[in-house]
């Protein structure tokens, strides 16, 4: 089941265009992971499905509802939950605060951490009490995604979070997301520069240049080295 769809979106910044009629989609138990080098309109896209930046043109639906007007927080409400690059955490709140802040768009019934984050991520558990910024990076993003979780989102969206992050975390992070994909309850579109990692997760995949999509396939197309090259250009 097709969780995201979005057709021809263009975006611009002021005079300068970031993405040229992009379509992309994401499954419900599939990750789709957004594949290219630095500039090309991977983090413009994210925004825009995200509703922190507004489209020029095109279309963005979700659940089969057309979400293009919406603001940030309408979208989180439906169940998108974006994981920024940079983490963006709350560096003067606890764990269990910065956890806490995903209950916003809950139903105050519905108000706890789910124990499958702990499980996920058990450094947040042991780490509840202490503040954000005085965690590692790569404790950081294991919390921003956590926040996310928080959330019960349908779609999760992640930008790059393998940013500059020690390899034993990455490969937690990624245990999380195959974990996830294979609940087969939401959806994951990942942004990612890190090939190796990309390949591994990925069910399906895009590569942008210059705000457009230039290739697009299934896991077996990454086997080969049109995409790697594509990427070390």
């Amino acid at each position: 089941m097709t969780m995201l769809s979005i057709e021809n979106l263009t975006l611009h910044y002021g005079a300068a265009q970031a993405l040229r009629g992009v379509s992309v989609s994401a499954a419900i138990g599939e990750v789709t992971c957004v594949l290219g080098r630095n500039g090309v309109g991977k983090t413009s896209l994210l925004r825009a499905i995200a509703g922190q930046k507004p489209i020029t043109c095109g279309a963005i639906q979700f659940d089969g509802c057309d979400i293009s007007q919406l603001k940030p927080f309408e979208r989180a409400a439906l169940g998108i939950a974006y994981v920024p690059q940079g983490r963006e955490i709350f560096p003067l709140l606890t764990v269990r605060e910065n956890l806490e802040t995903g209950f916003a768009t809950l139903k105050r019934g519905e108000r706890k951490i789910p124990e499958e984050v702990f499980e996920l991520f058990p450094v947040l558990k042991s780490m509840l009490g202490r503040r954000g910024g005085d965690l590692s990076g790569g404790q950081q993003q294991q919390l921003a995604i956590g926040r996310a979780l928080v959330t019960k989102p349908r779609l999760l969206v992640l930008d790059e979070p393998t940013e500059g992050i020690q390899p034993s975390i990455i490969k937690d992070i990624g245990r999380a997301i195959a974990y996830l994909r294979d609940r087969k309850d939401m959806a994951i579109l990942l942004v990612e520069q890190y090939f190796d990692f990309a390949r591994e997760l990925a069910d399906r995949f895009v590569v942008m240049e210059r705000g457009e999509i230039v290739q697009n396939g299934d896991r077996s197309a990454l086997e080969g080295d049109d995409v790697r090259q594509r990427l070390a250009i």
